[in-house]
C-alpha cells in the first residue's frame, strides 16, 4: 500500500521534492494573458463587489465559505466563468502518484473550471484551478496546496493556472509542463486597492478567454 500524504499538510519545499517542481523567477501577465480594458458597467460592478467585501471584513473575520460568496462568485461571473462551455466544480477530489515513490498526495480542489466543450475528446481542459482561505490566513499559505492540484493537470495538458485568495489578497500561479515542470507567482494583488482590483478583474477575463485558444 503506498504512503498517502494530505496536500494540506505539504510545505513548498515537500512540492518541489515530491513532484520535481521547479520555481522560476516570478512572471508577469501580460507575458501569457491580454489585459482588456474594462467597461463601465464592469467597473462599477467591481465597485460593489469591493464594497461588499470591506464591509464584511470591517466587521472581523470572514470564513472561507464566505470569501467564495462575496468574492469569487461575483468576480467569475463578471469574467465570464458562468458561460458556455466552461463548467465550475466545486470539492473535487484529486489524487497524485509520486515519481520514483510510493507515496501518493490526495486532497480536494475548492473551485476547478474545466472546458466542457462537446468537441474535447480527451480530458477535460482545466482552465483554473483556484484555493481559498479565510480572510485571516495568509494566501502564502494555501500555495503549497493550490500548486500540488495544479499540477495534476500537467499529466494531459502544457499548462495551467492557479488562483489562492483570502478574499482581499489573490496570488496567480502558472504552471508549466516540461521535461522539467515549472511554475511562476504572479504580482500579488489587493482587492482593496483600486488598480489591483481592475487588474485582477482584467487578469480573470484573459483566463477565461483560453477557453477558445487551447492547443
Amino acid at each position: 500500500m503506498p504512503l498517502i500524504l494530505e496536500a494540506n499538510n505539504l510545505s513548498l519545499n515537500d512540492v518541489h521534492r515530491l513532484l520535481k517542481l521547479e520555481k522560476l523567477a516570478n512572471g508577469s501577465f501580460t507575458d501569457f494573458l491580454p489585459l482588456e480594458t474594462l467597461s463601465e458597467f464592469e467597473q462599477q460592478d467591481l465597485l460593489r463587489i469591493r464594497s461588499d467585501f470591506e464591509r464584511y471584513s470591517s466587521e472581523g473575520k470572514i470564513s472561507e465559505g464566505l470569501v467564495k460568496f462575496l468574492t469569487l462568485a461575483p468576480l467569475m461571473r463578471l469574467a465570464g466563468f458562468y458561460d458556455v462551455p466552461i463548467r465550475l466544480t466545486m470539492e473535487d477530489s484529486v489524487a497524485i502518484a509520486v515519481e520514483d515513490e510510493d507515496r501518493r498526495i490526495t486532497g480536494r480542489m475548492d473551485i476547478l473550471a474545466v472546458n466542457n466543450s462537446q468537441t474535447h475528446t480527451t480530458a477535460p481542459f482545466w482552465i483554473l484551478v483556484i484555493e481559498t482561505k479565510n480572510s485571516a490566513i495568509h494566501v502564502g499559505e494555501g500555495l503549497p496546496q493550490l500548486i500540488t492540484y495544479a499540477f495534476k493537470s500537467l499529466e494531459q495538458q502544457p499548462s495551467v493556472w492557479g488562483l489562492v485568495t483570502n478574499g482581499q489578497l489573490y496570488q496567480f500561479v502558472h504552471l508549466t509542463r516540461a521535461q522539467q515542470p515549472t511554475y511562476q507567482l504572479m504580482p500579488l494583488l489587493n482587492l482593496n486597492e483600486s488598480p489591483d482590483a481592475i487588474e485582477l478583474l482584467q487578469v480573470l477575463k484573459g483566463i477565461c478567454q483560453l477557453v477558445n485558444c487551447q492547443k
